[in-house]
């Protein structure tokens, strides 16, 4: 029972304070005057009756009511029902009295009025929310005083305040203040459920159902709310409504549904609140920045930016969403129906307001389902202490990740939820219920909204029920003021009451209630019931793996094989258990299966089942979050204390010194609920025991702890005392044991194996991950860090005792927490206190014991280190070291493109004098029998790095090492535990030094063979002693001579050869052969070499130079007169001591006209000395090919220009430049097309020589050149399209600057804009001066028929000799009169890019980490390299001089020192020129004469030494061996060797194991004496050369070999240079795990195999022949090889087993090359190649890029885009040779042209039925014996064949329908062949006979 209003109050305008701006009111009177003890009176009465403030109105107000709220300390919400009135007030003092600004005005008209009205409140005060009675009580007060009532207001307030009314039970009780009045109070049944009349149905109206569940989710979630409306009982009802909706929550913050305006400050507390605010302050909540507005006038809820509201997580936000709109708008399901059902109104606001509160309670049914079964009861006496376990909660939930949950479940409303619904002996209300019984049903409707209405409606019912348990409700009878009562104007104030009167009633009311027996009222207390548990939802929403149940048995057998010591098994399924741990299902089942290998906690294991158990834990745990929501790690928390292994004598290693590394160590709530679950079933035991003592039931094990519990709180008060006390002390104790038990555990699992390393300090600052109340990442920690680095006691201890300290904080922290929320008395918590210091250091020294024996013992088996085979004198520097191989970028040896998981793999790292190997195997071991190996030559090692690596498995790997090689290899390594630290620096420290040698000497191709200490060579190895010594003198008298020159100036002539005369007349006359001229020339090298020296110089002409340039007829060594005057070139010695050059080598081919002292001036023009010297000549038209470096600066000065500039008498630049300009001159002059000319000196007889000279196919090339050149320079008046991608040259060409005579010329010709050269200012003016730009370019006037302009002017325009050159060199040159030579400016690319690029490529290609990237695509990356660029640049320029070669004009390229990008040029320009350079012998030459003898610096560009080592790896030679490749893959059939050759010497020329490409030139290699040594040492064992290794290899295996060899004659080869031409060399992306790279062919060649690349001999046997081939492990060129190899192995095979003396492979193939070609009845040569694999009509073309466009007229095949864009060069007509371009696309049959098409021209053909005749250009194929037919001539795809094999005969006919007019009768013939007749007609008879005839002899010939 409760009064029902505790003091009735007056509240009045206080007149007297009426002086400010605003009003004040003050209590007039309130009964009874002293506070009641049992409540106290609230404070602040008077601000809350009028919340926006006391003011004067000038006219009467209606009366108001509203209730507002006030909370008082102790949380205790009064009800202040106010009701107000206004009363008139003598006015006298007005000007001061108006709080309206507006009456302050002083503006003299406005009239004051004479009346102002003051406000006067009656408040009741209640504990109880009867807003409605209270309405009408107030209003009777107000009645009787208004319209003056027969009972006296005393008597009423007297009744009002001694009311007493039950609170719940649903009674009815009929009240009355004695007015004649009569109410009836219905108490409701439950006083648990809220009240809400209408208010909820209210709220949903006012805001919508969105708004106010956004609402509803921000209050829970504890955000600030503040409702705003003009009406302040709406503002009361709408809190109230948001209330009764959170039920079973109840809101404890700030609740404040009407607050003054005084008061306002309050909305910027820091804490949450549901506070109201009349509309009329609206602006003073705009700057409330997080705060969620709702305006209930407006309909709006404004959420601010800074704020998130969490929603309810999916299924339920939309089910709840739909269930509202079915209760608040039934219509909207049916509205689309064309017959809507007749009544779909919503219920009435009462009914709807209970079904919305339905919906609601079935939202929280759903949300708190099962939350029982994570209650843990810790004390049951004295009083019941339950605990929530939150993570099990939301584990079971599976809503982990849910935001809005775990909100709630932190919330206050959740912690009230729990202490007051927790305790299992209680009365229940109707959520209770729903959660106990209704849950099953909630979850089979949830899907359909009708049957989820219907149990919404039931709800309703019941909650209605609860608030009016009786419908009919007794009459009230209130008596209410007459209408309009407040208008009346003489109103008497409201009187003074008379406080004795009413106080008597309350004394009376008071005694009466003291004699009357108390009103007992039967609490129905009973068993809360617990619902069903939580497992089986998990399993409907489908969380549970489909799969699992074979994921489990492999968990289980997995263990059981641990177990039962089959640790093989074991291993292969971890992998699969480890990732099947990623389930949850499985890490459950992991952890039961280890509880049943525990006995009597403990379980002892071996060395390899600890590890494993601890790997599984480890994984385990690993996927765990830090809340344990799945209880996980709960459950391995006692199997971590019973898992270990013997170490040593009484030592013991657990599981739990190993599975540390996990956030949920130490994280506080982990350990709580842990301990609280603990607890629980202790003290379960505890009350079980005492049972089973009297009686033991058996169903009694069944029963939870709450069950148990809710028995004992039924019986306690039923116990005596001391039976009472002494069960408080056995639960008491049993918390205590647990806490010392716990404060063990927790040193377990925080204290690290090796207490010196902090470790869980450094990983989580020991700090509570997510909620900062019990976060203790404090400064303590901090603070001690920093001591414990201070103290001067030394490092050591200072830190392990701060891990101590810590420990030791963080577990008080828990005892603390935990004794005190369970009631452990303060001694038990002090003594525990004491001990938990002395636990952590008895832990510490165990630790310390474990730690030292865990280091002796012997690494858990490792798998062993395999030894890598080693070559034939390479030695290991250091021994393996076990590393793992970590996967790198590369996707495809991870198993990410299918395929198994070779890497990581472990294995060991071996340094060896020649290479780093890495041989181990993957850790996978579903693979773990493969091996693994990875290596590349140290000497390829461009970059190291040290990385950290954490290996995903195993134990925590630290430092690795990334080990970058130029061979496109990466190795990834981490170090292994049991490496130290300080071998891998020794590992890096070797490798550095080996990487780096002093010297070349000391390189692996040096130092191979001998013991790796001794640099210096045994004495025993010179069995060469003399040629050693020869070389050496070679070079001390090189030097001194050197010395001698720069010393004293004097120019050194080397004696002449006329001088040696006497052996001179032995030579004959004609070419000397190679081995003739040895012989001689070494006797007839100057006398003034000593003759051990003449020996030398023998080796010298028997260099590789030599025999190329007898092969070129460049010159002999001879000098004889008959001999001078047909030579053009001589071979010149003067550089033999190599004084001239350093570089060059010691004979070079100079014109024979320039004496050897010229060239030694000259050379001093150029860098690094290095002349113009011819290295190639052009068998065709004999022009020649030079090279020479770039023009030095004062070279370029004096080079080109005008001679007629005064000079101070005749300097020796000038001098220079003159010879320079003789030298160009001799050039030009040994050309057989100027000698011809020379002769005339006039321009007409120049041009006619030249056109003599040259064949006509010349003319039709000429524009071809052109557009090349054009390319290769850009012009400012480019066509559209001209460049290819990244073509050369950008921006404007170099302008050459030109003489005054010019402008004179550009009057008679439209004046040139940029010129690549001018006349010479000599005064003599030649009448045609065309740009010479666009002269090369091609853009004459084409002629009307779109033929070329004619020919001399073409003619005239052609230089002899152009120079390649730099453009920033060439400014400023001057072009010679006669356009003998002329400049070429092209900008080349510096070595520095061909740097950056490479590197840049190498990432690309691999990859140090996998990257998702997109711009880190490997096309991406490729593109960014640049890498196709350059090679493209290089290409182009080739290509340029290849076609200036094949007109006939000499190139001097002259770009850069001459020594890289002058290399890479020349060298290809000889490929694609001379067919011999593509067979083995001539590319080998080729190699060593432009590459080794023309001193490209191998070993400063490979930073092969210490000293070159800061300029860094420049792959020159890999870029030209890369085009090489580009020109392989377009012309498959030109090159004698295959791909794999290329790779080889890619591989090598960086690998130093050979001496081939080490040292800068000739001069250094003879120095070191490497040059000739080699003849010597040929019967040695060890291969010195490369070149050697190659032959003796080419014996043995057609490895180098390419099958497809079918060269024609002579062809001159122009490849595509485009960047869409090029293809990326798989020699950059390829790689075989298997056995490593393939290019030391010893070692890959297992002796099992006989033939070279074969399978091994057992594949006879009948057993399948497939198996898998595994893209980068296996070598697929040798696992499948192709057919002719394959081939060649298994004749070898089978004569092996004849007992055959098999013969080698090479003779083989060629008998069978001979074989066919002789069975072949074609008549051209063709080849086995070219018949037998190419013989299918579809390959025509040789190149293998298909079809290609049609060039110029000879079908050149070099396609620049110039050509397509139809521009005038692009096209030009075939006409002037008569016949069409077609050749090109038969080329691959071409011997000669004639040859080809034996006929050709245009016949008109009939087409098929009613087809008209049509002209056709008609070709005839002799070879391909066919004859084809073309749209027109220059058309290139062919319309149709007939096969002459075919054709029956040839026969004259007569002219048929439609047939063209005019044409002669005889002009028809018919071809009938076996299929039908062609209807042909030529020209005329003749062409038509010349036609039949030319067929026919085709035929008779076949």
């Amino acid at each position: 029972m409760a009064r029902l209003a505790d003091y009735f109050v007056v509240v009045g305008y206080d007149l007297d304070k009426r002086g400010g701006s605003e009003g004040q009111g003050r209590i007039l009177q309130r009964f009874p005057e002293k506070d009641w003890e049992d409540n106290p009176f609230p404070q602040g009465i008077e601000l809350f009756c009028q919340p926006s403030g006391w003011q004067l109105v000038p006219e009467r107000m209606p009366p108001t009511f509203f209730v507002v709220v006030l909370t008082d300390i102790s949380s205790e919400r009064h009800y202040c029902a106010c009701f107000t009135f206004w009363e008139e007030v003598d006015n006298a003092q007005p000007q001061k009295s108006l709080s309206s600004e507006a009456y302050e005005d002083d503006e003299p008209g406005i009239i004051q009025p004479a009346q102002l009205f003051a406000p006067k409140s009656l408040v009741l005060v209640s504990r109880l929310d009867h807003a409605e009675v209270f309405r009408n009580c107030l209003g009777l007060i107000y009645s009787s005083h208004i319209d003056g009532g027969s009972v006296p207001m005393e008597t009423l307030i007297g009744n009002l305040l001694t009311c007493i009314i039950p609170i719940a039970g649903g009674s009815q009780r009929t009240i009355t203040l004695g007015a004649g009045d009569r109410q009836v109070i219905q108490t409701p049944i439950n006083d648990s459920l809220p009240v809400s009349g209408c208010s909820v149905a209210q709220l949903f109206r006012q805001l919508g159902i969105n708004n106010v569940l956004y609402l509803f989710c921000a209050a829970l979630t504890e955000h600030k709310i503040l409702f705003l409306s003009s009406s302040y009982h709406r503002l009361t009802d709408a809190c109230r409504a948001l209330l009764a909706i959170m039920f079973p929550l109840k809101y404890s913050f700030t609740y404040v549904p009407i607050l003054p305006g005084k008061l306002l400050e309050v909305l910027s507390t820091p804490t949450p609140f549901i506070i109201g605010v009349n509309s009329f302050f609206r602006s003073e909540t705009q700057e409330l920045l997080d705060v969620i507005i709702a305006d209930l006038d407006g309909g709006t809820v404004t959420i601010p930016e800074c704020v998130h509201v969490s929603l309810l997580p999916d299924p339920l936000l939309h089910q709840t969403q739909t269930a509202l709109s079915m209760v608040l708008d039934p219509e909207l399901e049916v509205a689309d129906h064309a017959f809507p059902p007749a009544s779909t109104q919503p219920s009435s606001l009462k009914i709807q307001d209970k079904e919305i509160r339905a919906v609601f309670l079935w939202l929280f049914a759903q949300l708190l389902q099962g939350y029982r079964w994570c209650l843990h009861i810790i004390r049951i006496h004295p009083e019941p202490v339950i605990r929530f376990h939150k993570a099990a909660f939301l584990g079971q939930r599976a809503l982990t990740e849910d935001d809005f949950l775990m909100k709630v479940l932190d919330g206050m409303a959740f912690a009230g939820f729990v202490s007051e619904r927790g305790p299992p002996y209680r009365s229940i209300d109707l959520f209770d219920e729903l959660v106990a019984n209704q849950v099953e049903r909630i979850r089979l409707e949830e899907g359909n909204p009708h049957k989820v209405m219907n149990h919404i409606r039931e709800l309703a019912e019941q909650l209605f029920k609860n608030e009016n348990p009786y419908p009919a409700v007794a009459m009230h009878k209130v008596q209410r003021p007459t209408d309009g009562s407040h208008l009346r104007l003489h109103q008497t104030t409201f009187p003074h009451l008379d406080e004795v009167t009413v106080q008597l009633f309350i004394d009376h009311a008071a005694a009466k209630l003291k004699t009357a027996p108390p009103v007992v009222k039967a609490e129905m207390k009973c068993m809360v019931p617990s619902g069903p548990p939580l497992d089986d939802f998990v399993d409907k929403n489908g969380n549970v793996l489909a799969n699992s149940a074979r994921r489990l048995e492999v968990v289980r057998n997995c263990i059981t094989y641990i177990f039962e010591n089959k640790l093989l098994e074991a291993k292969k399924l971890l992998p699969a258990v480890l990732r099947a741990l990623k389930g949850r299902a499985a890490r459950q089942c992991l952890t039961q299966e280890l509880n049943l290998h525990v006995l009597q906690n403990r379980a002892v294991l071996d060395d390899q089942q600890f590890d494993y158990v601890v790997r599984m834990m480890n994984c385990t745990l690993q996927d765990c979050s830090h809340m344990d929501e799945h209880g996980i790690a709960a459950a391995l928390l006692p199997l971590v204390t019973a898992f270990c292994r013997k170490l040593g004598a009484g030592i013991t290693q657990f599981a739990y010194s190993c599975v540390q590394e996990h956030m949920v160590w130490t994280n506080m709530q982990f350990w709580e609920a842990m301990f609280y679950s603990d607890v629980q079933n202790h003290i379960r035991a505890l009350y079980l025991e005492v049972n089973e003592n009297e009686q033991p039931i058996p169903e009694e094990e069944a029963r939870s702890a709450l069950e148990i519990a809710s028995a004992q709180l039924r019986l306690w008060p039923t116990l005596c005392k001391d039976k009472q006390q002494e069960l408080v002390q056995k639960e008491e104790s049993t918390v205590f044991s647990q806490a010392i038990h716990y404060a063990n555990r927790m040193s377990y699992l925080l204290l690290p194996l090796d207490t010196s390393k902090n470790r869980l300090l450094r990983s989580s600052g020991l700090g509570d991950v997510e909620s900062v109340s019990n976060s203790y990442v404090t400064n303590s920690i901090a603070g001690s860090m920093a001591e414990s680095y201070d103290t001067e006691s030394g490092f050591e201890d200072a830190e392990s005792s701060d891990v101590a300290n810590s420990v030791v904080r963080f577990i008080n922290r828990f005892v603390d927490k935990v004794c005190n929320e369970s009631g452990v008395t303060n001694e038990h918590l002090k003594s525990l206190h004491i001990m938990i210091p002395d636990i952590v250091q008895m832990h510490i020294e165990t630790l310390d014991a474990v730690h030292r024996e865990s280091k002796r013992l012997p690494p858990i088996q490792k798998p062993k280190l395999l030894r890598p085979t080693l070559l034939a004198g390479e030695e290991l520097m250091m021994d393996g070291m076990r590393v793992h191989l970590i996967s790198d970028g590369r996707d495809e040896a991870t198993g990410a493109m299918g395929g198994p998981p070779l890497l990581p793999a472990e294995g060991a790292i071996f340094l060896t004098t020649y290479r780093l190997i890495f041989k181990g195997t993957p850790n996978d071991p579903l693979v773990g029998e493969q091996v693994v190996t990875r290596s590349f030559p140290i000497a390829s090692l461009t970059k190291e790095k040290k990385i950290s690596v954490s290996l995903p498995m195993d134990q925590f790997i630290q430092e690795g090492l990334q080990l970058r090689s130029c061979t496109f290899q990466l190795m990834k390594i981490a170090f292994d535990e049991e490496v130290a630290s300080d071998l891998a620096e020794v590992f890096r420290k070797h490798l550095h030094k080996l990487r780096y040698p002093q010297h070349v000497q000391s390189t692996f191709a040096f130092t191979v063979g001998q013991s790796s200490k001794m640099v210096v060579e045994h004495k025993g190895k010179d069995k060469n002693q003399s040629l050693r010594t020869l070389s050496k003198n070679l070079v001390k008298s090189a030097k001194k001579t050197i010395g001698r020159q720069y010393v004293t100036r004097k120019k050194y002539t080397p004696p002449t050869f006329e001088s040696r005369g006497s052996l001179q007349p032995q030579l004959d006359e004609d070419e000397i052969s190679v081995s003739e001229e040895l012989d001689q020339s070494s006797l007839t090298l100057s006398s003034t070499i000593k003759s051990s020296d003449r020996q030398t110089m023998s080796s010298v002409v028997e260099r590789a130079c030599c025999r190329d340039y007898q092969r070129l007829g460049l010159g002999t060594l001879s000098n004889s007169l008959t001999r001078s005057k047909n030579e053009p070139f001589r071979i010149s010695t003067v550089n033999r001591m190599y004084t001239v050059c350093r570089s060059y080598p010691g004979l070079l081919i100079v014109p024979q006209s320039v004496p050897d002292t010229t060239l030694q001036r000259i050379s001093r023009c150029y860098r690094q000395n290095r002349f113009p010297v011819v290295c190639w000549r052009s068998s065709r038209t004999k022009a020649v090919l030079l090279r020479s470096a770039g023009l030095h600066g004062k070279g370029v000065v004096g080079f080109f220009k005008s001679p007629n500039a005064p000079t101070a008498g005749p300097s020796q630049a000038d001098s220079t430049s003159l010879e320079q300009e003789k030298y160009l001159q001799a050039i030009i002059s040994s050309m057989p097309s100027y000698s011809e000319a020379s002769g005339r000196n006039t321009l007409s007889g120049f041009t006619s020589a030249h056109m003599s000279s040259s064949d006509s196919s010349d003319k039709l090339r000429q524009p071809k050149i052109g557009a090349l050149m054009k390319q290769v320079m850009g012009s400012k008046e480019d066509v559209p399209g001209t460049f290819s991608r990244g073509a050369t040259v950008h921006g404007q060409r170099a302008r050459v600057i030109t003489l005054s005579q010019t402008r004179a010329s550009g009057k008679t010709r439209n004046s040139p804009r940029g010129k690549w050269g001018s006349i010479r200012g000599s005064g003599r003016m030649s009448v045609y001066n065309p740009d010479v730009g666009n002269r090369l370019a091609g853009k004459e006037s084409p002629q009307a028929n779109g033929g070329p302009p004619e020919a001399h002017f073409l003619r005239q325009q052609r230089a002899y000799l152009y120079i390649i050159g730099d453009k920033s060199q060439l400014k400023g040159t001057k072009q010679d009169a006669f356009q003998q030579w002329e400049v070429v400016p092209i900008e080349v690319f510096d070595v520095r890019q061909v740097k950056t690029s490479f590197k840049k490529l190498m990432k690309a290609c691999v990859p140090s980490f996998a990257s998702s990237d997109p711009n880190m695509t490997f096309y991406r990356c490729l593109e960014e390299s640049e890498w196709m660029c350059l090679l493209h640049k290089v290409l182009q320029v080739s290509v340029l001089v290849v076609e200036l070669l094949d007109t006939g004009s000499s190139v001097m390229v002259s770009l850069e020192d001459g020594w890289d990008i002058t290399t890479q040029v020349v060298s290809l320009v000889q490929l694609l020129s001379d067919p011999y350079y593509r067979t083995f012998d001539g590319f080998r030459l080729l190699v060593e004469k432009e590459w080794l003898s023309f001193g490209h610096r191998f070993s400063h560009r490979g930073a092969q030494t210490l000293a070159s080592q800061s300029s860094g790896f420049t792959p020159v030679f890999l870029q030209f061996l890369d085009c090489v490749h580009q020109i392989h893959l377009q012309f498959p059939m030109e090159f004698e060797f295959s791909q794999y050759y290329l790779k080889f010497l890619a591989y090598h020329y960086v690998s130093n194991r050979f001496r081939t490409f080490l040292l800068d030139s000739d001069y250094e290699r003879i120095e070191l004496g490497v040059m000739y040594e080699e003849k010597g040492e040929r019967k040695s064992q060890q291969v010195k050369s490369v070149w050697d290794y190659i032959d003796r290899l080419n014996k043995k295996t057609p490895i180098f070999f390419n099958y497809m060899f079918a060269p024609e004659d002579g062809e001159v080869l122009k490849p595509y240079s485009n960047i869409s031409n090029l293809k990326v060399w798989t020699f950059y992306t390829e790689e075989m795990l298997s056995e490593g790279p393939s290019y030391d062919w010893e070692l890959v060649q297992g002796p099992a195999q006989q033939a070279e690349e074969g399978e091994r001999p057992d594949t006879a046997a009948p057993k399948s022949q497939r198996r898998v081939v595994w893209p980068c492990y296996d070598s697929c060129s040798r696992v499948v090889p192709d057919a002719i190899t394959k081939l060649l192995q298994e004749l070898q095979t089978l004569e092996v087993e004849l007992g055959q003396v098999s013969e080698k492979w090479k003779d083989t193939w060629d008998k069978i090359k001979a074989t066919q070609r002789t069975e072949s009845k074609l008549e051209s040569r063709a080849s086995l190649s070219s018949s037998l694999l190419i013989s299918s009509t579809l390959s025509h073309q040789r190149r293998s890029q298909g079809v290609y466009l049609q060039e110029g007229g000879m079908g050149s095949s070099i396609s620049l885009p110039l050509d397509a864009e139809g521009s005038a060069t692009a096209m030009p007509a075939g006409g002037l040779t008569g016949r069409p371009s077609t050749s090109t696309l038969y080329s691959q049959f071409q011997s000669t042209e004639s040859e080809n098409r034996s006929f050709e021209g245009i016949l008109f053909k009939k087409g098929a039925l009613l087809k008209p005749w049509k002209p056709r250009w008609f070709v005839l194929d002799k070879t391909k014996h066919q004859l084809r037919y073309y749209e027109s001539r220059q058309d290139k795809e062919c319309k149709g064949v007939i096969d002459l094999a075919e054709v029956e005969s040839i026969t004259p006919a007569t002219p048929t329908m439609g047939a063209p007019k005019n044409i002669e009768e005889k002009a028809f013939f018919d071809v009938k062949t076996t299929k039908r007749v062609y209807n042909f007609c030529a020209q005329d008879s003749t062409y038509a006979q010349l036609w039949m005839d030319s067929v026919q002899s085709c035929l008779s010939d076949a």
